[in-house]
């Protein structure tokens, strides 16, 4: 598509459409369920616990920049690779260039999955402290509830 030609559909959809704004909501009949979002703790563990195991699998079988290595050395792939090019093979280059590309979308799979255990943890301690230093507050010194009177104080 040319630029002019796209510069002539803008201007044409801009003058057929008067602006506006649309918010989606609910059915006025109350249809799709209450709204509220509800998390148990259980559930953000299952899942902080399967990204963990995703993490060690992918990491575990995924890497095949290192495959057939001994300890500090290039793997078999990029030994292949290397000795594919010392030959004048093209192919040589092509192999590297796809191993580094593989090794980048593993590296980035595996960020994935450790940022998603780590912030179910991080939420799971987060709101177990918030529990607990709300229950503290809503305490009087002699550890009974505090009175309707006084909450609705906080409220104003």
């Amino acid at each position: 598509m040319a630029w002019d030609e796209w510069e002539h559909l803008k201007a044409q959809a801009s003058g057929q459409q008067a602006t506006h704004m649309r918010l989606n909501q609910l059915p006025a009949d109350g249809g799709g369920g209450s709204g509220d979002l509800v998390v148990h703790q259980d559930d953000l563990g299952a899942v902080g616990h399967e990204a963990n195991i995703l993490y060690h699998d992918v990491k575990s079988r995924a890497d095949i920049a290192a495959a057939g290595s001994g300890r500090g050395s290039a793997g078999s792939t990029m030994q292949a690779a290397a000795s594919l090019k010392s030959h004048g093979f093209r192919t040589g280059s092509a192999l590297e260039t796809t191993v580094e590309m593989w090794t980048s979308q593993v590296k980035s799979v595996l960020q994935a999955c450790a940022h998603i255990s780590d912030h179910l943890d991080y939420t799971q301690k987060r709101h177990a402290e918030d529990d607990a230093e709300i229950g503290a507050v809503l305490r009087g010194r002699d550890g009974s509830a505090v009175p309707v009177s006084q909450l609705n104080e906080y409220f104003k």
